[in-house]
């Protein structure tokens, strides 16, 4: 190659057959053009036939395809080191060996960085096979994206496309120490020194690939190599960035993910001995980096796990990730216009959490809601020509509930939409959809159990319509309507009310979406009604033979 590429992509490779392939067709098939690109791909001692299958591709495409074979290192910082040593385009690219591109991936990319004069372009990624990936980053294209008020600190593989120019004055390299998160520290500080940060949103640039034996290295490493390798990413980054809320735009991402994830789902299993490594561990990076700004901007389940590990309380921790994998997220408990989730260690005075730790801080709670509210009794009473549906409700708040309400909505309507989505609706300040109830009554939760329950009495309007069945309750200042589930509970058979000469048919259902509606209808409509249904039918059919003649 006589001019030097527009971009040189680094490939570290270990044992990646047969991803490789398909990583390796999609570069030399970018719509850049193999004259404007370099391929630098280091064969990291590999086992398998990946060694081979480089030099194919070097034989192949030898203006392009750059192969260097070297002794395996144990991880990918030190076969990109080398890479970086020999490449030559004014951009350079980094991409796993068993991901893959999409076509016009580094053409977008390059274009954009000449266009902003970025120093960073960040092209969107999508997960395959499972493989999850944040996506909040890539919402549109962006010219210039800020690291300290984005996304971008919960994107921070290294790749992207960097200037080359950028890298060398800085002298940019992964440490090779670190077993996972190597590509970190480069990542985050270039992104500190560069100039500007573009995104290329609009389009699928990266694929990340989730190979079908979860063989990928970070799903290899073990809890204390994490541990080892987030407090050394967080001490990196603590140098680069001074404290303050900067430094915790950062950091927060990696208490949220790094550190929470090695107090999720098997840590109870675990042996003490590792359990509480983990929490002193965690301990020490929270004693120096867990800001006030950074615990309240976390979600209250990630936050509780990290001040119980913080305080070395194994037992309430283990306790809190096991009940909430088997019984969802734990009650409320309201308090005046403040709300708190009820984990293990609240309030106990030997642990010396804050309550502020398990306070609804700014947070959405519909999810939680809606999960903890279930229907325990449905009925129907009734009294000569009049019909009460009546229900229990189980909801999942201690505490101040006295203004909780259940009440029934016309489906169609007089609801909007968002009324039906899965989750609890926040209504807005000076809301109009206030419970309306015949007889309420609030059975004080039982010490040691997890919600409140709801006994309701609803009389029946003689009208026809779809009634959803909603819970309305204050948490934290707040007014919410909760669709009530009723999925698995049988409903009461229907039943014939009204005045004899003109008898209504009420039905008790759950809906396809889970949520129980009661359905009221005239059973003998007056003759006007169905003549007018009949004249109705009538005309439509005339309409739809004369648009069919047209």
């Amino acid at each position: 190659m006589s001019v030097a590429p527009d971009v040189s992509v680094v490939v570290a490779v270990y044992n990646t057959m047969p991803y490789l392939t398909e990583c390796l067709n999609s570069l030399i098939g970018q719509s850049i053009g193999r004259e404007r690109l370099e391929v630098v791909a280091v064969d990291d001692g590999s086992t398998d036939d990946s060694g081979r299958e480089l030099d194919r591709f070097a034989a192949l495409y030898p203006d392009t395809v750059k192969v260097i074979h070297q002794p395996n290192s144990g991880g990918p910082a030190s076969p990109s080191n080398r890479a970086l040593d020999v490449v030559t385009g004014r951009y350079v690219y980094f991409i796993g060996s068993d991901d893959y591109l999409g076509e016009e991936a580094l053409e977008r990319m390059v274009n954009c960085a000449d266009a902003n004069d970025s120093d960073v372009v960040v092209g969107k990624m999508v997960g395959t096979n499972g493989r999850y990936v944040h996506q909040a980053l890539y919402k549109e294209n962006v010219a210039d994206v800020s690291l300290y008020d984005s996304a971008l600190p919960f994107t921070l593989a290294n790749t992207k496309l960097f200037r080359r120019d950028m890298v060398e004055k800085y002298h940019l390299r992964f440490p090779e120490h670190l077993p996972v998160g190597s590509d970190q520290p480069f990542t985050i500080e270039a992104c500190v020194r560069a100039r500007k940060i573009s995104v290329v949103g609009d389009y699928t640039c990266y694929y990340a690939v989730k190979r079908g034996d979860a063989s990928n290295i970070t799903y290899r490493a073990d809890h204390l190599a994490r541990l080892r390798a987030a407090a050394e990413i967080m001490d990196f980054t603590a140098g680069l960035v001074e404290e303050g809320p900067q430094r915790d735009a950062l950091l927060r991402r990696h208490f949220t993910w790094e550190l929470a994830k090695l107090v999720q789902g098997d840590f109870p299993s675990l042996d003490r001995e590792l359990q509480r490594q983990i929490c002193t561990g965690i301990g020490r990076l929270a004693d120096v980096y867990f800001t006030d700004g950074i615990r309240d901007a976390m979600d209250v389940k990630r936050r509780v796990r990290i001040a119980l590990a913080q305080a070395v309380a194994i037992d309430e921790l283990s306790e809190a990730i096991s009940s909430e994998a088997e019984h969802g997220a734990p009650p409320f408990v309201v308090e005046g216009e403040r709300a708190y989730a009820r984990y293990p260690g609240f309030r106990d005075p030997r642990i010396g959490v804050s309550d502020r730790v398990y306070e609804l801080v700014g947070e959405a709670v519909p999810g939680r809601l809606a999960k903890g509210t279930v229907l325990l009794d449905s009925a129907w009473d009734q009294q000569g020509e009049k019909l009460a549906y009546t229900a229990s409700v189980r909801v999942p708040v201690l505490g101040d509930v006295e203004g909780a309400g259940v009440a029934l909505r016309l489906v169609k309507g007089a609801m909007p939409k968002s009324a039906d989505k899965p989750g609890a609706r926040r209504l807005k300040p000076g809301h109009e959809l206030r419970p309306v109830v015949g007889e309420m009554r609030v059975e004080p939760a039982v010490p040691g159990t997890a919600a409140t329950v709801l006994h309701a009495r609803v009389p029946l309007e003689p009208a026809t319509g779809k009634w959803g069945v909603r819970v309305y309750v204050d948490v934290a200042g707040s007014t919410y309507e909760i669709p009530v589930s009723g999925r698995g509970l049988p409903m009461p058979l229907a039943r014939k009310w009204g005045r004899d000469d003109d008898p209504y048919r009420a039905s008790a259902l759950v809906n396809p979406k889970g949520r129980v509606v009661v359905d009221t209808a005239q059973m003998y409509p007056p003759k006007r009604t169905v003549v007018r249904r009949a004249l109705g039918g009538l005309v439509r059919k005339l309409k739809s033979r004369s648009k069919r003649k047209k």
